[in-house]
């Protein structure tokens, strides 16, 4: 890595001086895998402010900036032309998200590989591309201070070279004058001579100002907390105020906000899950991974390329999140009523359902749970190439274990009355609780979200209660904490029949987690937490049906 300036892929912004991880996650299942490895941590040193007595450059122009602003001196002959790979995969997979409406977790880790980009610049381009999505509503704020003209009149080409820029300049230890010239390089490279000059002078005009300085002049004046914490803590206001809600609703205080958000930017752990059974830690601990401290058979990982370890690409060893984990294992638990079984002991003849399996996470690790305690799981996913993935997901669990249906859940319950003695249905949601894994997310959902979904969430949590024999148990999962995805549909749903019970959801989690104590429960139902937990916001409501 010679002229790029890469002096690692530092740490997110933080509006109030502290650190962010410098990773991210992308993988199978319900989580993404690292790339972030050996690339360095940054933190509020490396924060640009301004101050210091003026200074002019050898072409007589003033840069009210210390000695560590150096900007390169090179003639225009002898700037950068040339695209620096990382940049230009983090460049593609900004332009796939917002061309192709594509995921970045998808799009990035075929690109690193595209690009043949080595562990220290797979991670430089992880943080470059999900820093930039990330924070993009803050940094285009900025940057509205810096264009000539409304930002939706620039080429997207161009914004998001910007976008990149600025998040080297701002949130990164890259140093001012490489983040400068590599910018440019990639634009010219990739976009053109014109515009690079434009993005050349306006990320010249970012650099005037350090991070806080320009989150100060943001919200100077702005008396709304939910529109300053939106700029400080790059969420959308409607998310600010549908977290702050969802605190409430859930019995955790409403002041916890900006320690939420703070985590929905912070770049996740890996965590990974051995399958009951089937597969081992030892692989994934020899490579530096250490075991969880919520759940049995988990890790977490410092990142590199987890595709290389063999445990993992048989499928006996997953990237999957703590808190799908602990739901999971969760509905394996929850007690029978008599003469039907128990979680914790053989469930032999058992039948269990996974009614919204796609892409195969939890569905995997209820296939291994189930083949431990001889029961048989039958995993339905509508869409068929989602279809697919369940069963390779499921590839490393016996295959007479488990069946893959591919129809729509709304219909199983009718298909198939009564039929199963455990339910899990995870169904689609808005994903607030899920925003630090997938950077694109919160600027693509709207309000409507909430309300076009809870129609589909009732019809499956209907369907799986028809399914469910009387003294079995449904697993309702969300990962989201909006009341309007979890608390509400579950009271309508107990509100119309006097045959179901609610279970006490925390408990069940406390006695599947090492050492219980959560502390996830708020009612009956159960809610994890980033800032809390360290997992996504899962939402679980167990209900029984009664015999």
């Amino acid at each position: 890595m010679s002229d790029s300036g890469r002096s690692g892929s530092g740490q997110g912004r933080s509006s109030r001086g502290g650190q962010r991880g410098s990773g991210d996650q992308r993988g199978s299942g319900d989580q993404r895998g690292s790339g972030a490895g050996g690339s360095g941590t940054g933190g509020s040193d490396q924060r640009r402010g301004g101050g210091g007595a003026s200074r002019r450059n050898a072409q007589g122009r003033e840069r009210n900036r210390g000695p560590q602003r150096n900007f390169t001196e090179n003639a225009p002959s002898q700037r950068t032309r040339r695209a620096d790979p990382a940049r230009l995969v983090a460049f593609e997979v900004l332009r796939a998200v917002a061309a192709e409406d594509a995921y970045a977790n998808l799009v990035l880790p075929a690109r690193i590989r595209q690009h043949g980009l080595d562990r220290r610049d797979a991670g430089f381009a992880t943080e470059l591309s999900y820093g930039a999505l990330r924070n993009q509503g803050t940094y285009d704020a900025i940057l509205a201070r810096c264009v000539d003209r409304p930002l939706d009149k620039l080429d997207p080409a161009v914004l998001d070279a910007l976008r990149i820029g600025v998040h080297q300049l701002l949130a990164m230890r890259v140093p001012a004058h490489a983040a400068l010239d590599q910018t440019v390089g990639l634009a010219r490279a990739v976009i053109g001579a014109g515009p690079s000059t434009l993005i050349n002078a306006v990320l010249r005009k970012v650099t005037a100002r350090g991070l806080d300085e320009w989150l100060d002049e943001l919200v100077a004046g702005e008396q709304d907390e939910t529109k300053v914490a939106s700029v400080r803590y790059a969420h959308p206001e409607w998310i600010v105020r549908a977290l702050r809600q969802s605190l409430v609703a859930h019995g955790r205080p409403v002041g916890e906000i900006n320690d939420l958000l703070e985590a929905d930017n912070a770049a996740p752990v890996v965590n990974l899950v051995a399958l009951p059974g089937l597969g081992s830690l030892d692989e994934a601990l020899e490579n530096g991974a250490v075991p969880g401290e919520l759940v049995e058979g988990s890790a977490l990982s410092s990142g590199g390329d987890l595709g290389r370890l063999e445990s993992v690409r048989s499928g006996t060893t997953r990237v999957q999140d703590v808190g799908s984990q602990l739901v999971a294992r969760a509905l394996a638990a929850a007690s029978l009523e008599a003469g039907i079984g128990s979680g914790t002991e053989e469930n032999t003849g058992e039948t269990w359902l996974d009614l919204c399996a796609g892409p195969g996470g939890k569905a995997a690790l209820l296939g291994a749970l189930a083949n431990e305690r001889g029961a048989t799981l039958l995993a339905n996913e509508p869409a068929p190439h989602r279809a697919k993935l369940v069963s390779q997901a499921l590839s490393a669990v016996p295959s007479d274990v488990w069946t893959v249906r591919t129809g729509d859940g709304r219909e199983v319950g009718s298909e198939q009355p009564a039929a199963f003695d455990r339910v899990l249905v995870d169904v689609p949601c808005s994903g607030l609780g899920a925003l630090r894994r997938r950077p694109e997310s919160r600027w693509r959902r709207t309000p409507k979200d909430l309300s076009d979904l809870g129609p589909l969430q009732r019809e499956l949590l209907n369907s799986a209660l028809a399914a469910v024999r009387p003294g079995g148990v449904v697993a309702y999962v969300t990962c989201s904490p909006h009341p309007a995805e979890t608390t509400a549909v579950v009271s309508d749903a107990l509100r119309k029949r006097d045959d179901l019970e609610l279970l006490d959801a925390g408990s069940v989690l406390d006695s599947v987690s090492l050492g219980g104590g959560l502390g996830a429960g708020h009612g009956k139902t159960a809610q994890l937490w980033p800032h809390v937990h360290s997992t996504d916001a899962m939402f679980l409501a167990l209900i029984r049906r009664k015999s």
